[in-house]
């Protein structure tokens, strides 16, 4: 049986609030050995905690404030995030540590500072502010030294413009959501430690990433991600996506690749153990 990991899950959302243990059960029962759930905002960071706690060593947590989230009250939801960052690994530095006094994996690390990035597809209204809010998490991302999930819609040459600033520094990470052609991929890919989230829509009738990705991205700068609920693949479009359906994207991404599907799990796998550190 295959296996493989979904990187971008909002399994904390009220959309599973009727049947989340069932969604997690079809998702180990489909090979899904992971789950990462990325927050948004305060409310979904508390929500997300409480769901990684719910499914330790299934479910693990990301904390940010997501740029369609950023308004004028930026500054005061950014104190309050990083608040709740700082309590969290605080008590999951006190619960690693053993009697004998050597550290332990926790089941509930924090993985990553996201969902976090720029989005100006509906607006610029509060373009500055997005800016100012990326760029004080991804300097969270080198003082803390945890990956980014990055989300990015109409805005990446003002996304690679920040980032080239702590180039040397970052972690590294995830672009979550890669929709893009090759010379975008290509910009991407020139930040060594990052990788490209793929999910449902390169299963997408008219979409080029079947084409895209095999020409400009090699299968270890990949992941394998959801967006759920959002994003169901072909021939689930229009759903409630879930971590099971990503067998369908690994299908696609087999075929474009050209390769085993089994080949498709085991880099993706390794790709996600890279940046995020698991053993």
């Amino acid at each position: 049986m295959i296996s493989f990991i979904d990187t971008h899950c909002h399994l904390d959302g009220d959309e599973f609030a009727a049947d989340r243990d069932e969604v997690v059960q079809r998702a180990r029962e489909s090979g899904c050995t992971r789950i990462f759930l990325p927050a948004i905002d305060i409310k979904s960071c508390h929500a997300v905690l409480a769901t990684a706690s719910q499914y330790p060593g299934y479910c693990f947590p990301m904390l940010g404030l997501h740029p369609e989230e950023v308004r004028s009250d930026w500054r005061k939801q950014l104190d309050d995030i990083k608040e709740i960052i700082n309590s969290y690994r605080q008590s999951s530095d006190a619960n690693r540590q053993s009697s004998d006094g050597k550290h332990q994996t926790s089941d509930v690390n924090l993985l990553a500072i996201g969902e976090i990035g720029l989005d100006f597809y509906w607006s610029r209204e509060f373009e500055q502010e997005q800016l100012e809010a990326f760029e004080e998490q991804v300097r969270w991302s080198v003082a803390m030294r945890l990956p980014l999930m990055i989300h990015c819609r109409k805005a990446q040459n003002e996304l690679v413009a920040i980032l080239k600033r702590y180039a040397d520094q970052l972690p590294g990470g995830v672009f979550h959501c890669f929709t893009g052609n090759e010379q975008e991929a290509r910009q991407l890919l020139e930040f060594p430690r990052f990788v490209l989230g793929i999910g449902g829509v390169s299963t997408f009738k008219k979409s080029h990433l079947p084409e895209v990705l095999p020409a400009a991205v090699p299968l270890d700068r990949i992941v394998l991600e959801t967006d759920a609920p959002y994003m169901a693949p072909v021939p689930l479009r229009g759903q409630r996506n879930e971590p099971a359906f990503i067998r369908h994207v690994i299908a696609r991404l087999a075929e474009a690749y050209g390769v085993a599907e089994h080949v498709i799990c085991q880099q993706t796998n390794a790709n996600v153990a890279r940046i995020f550190h698991l053993e």
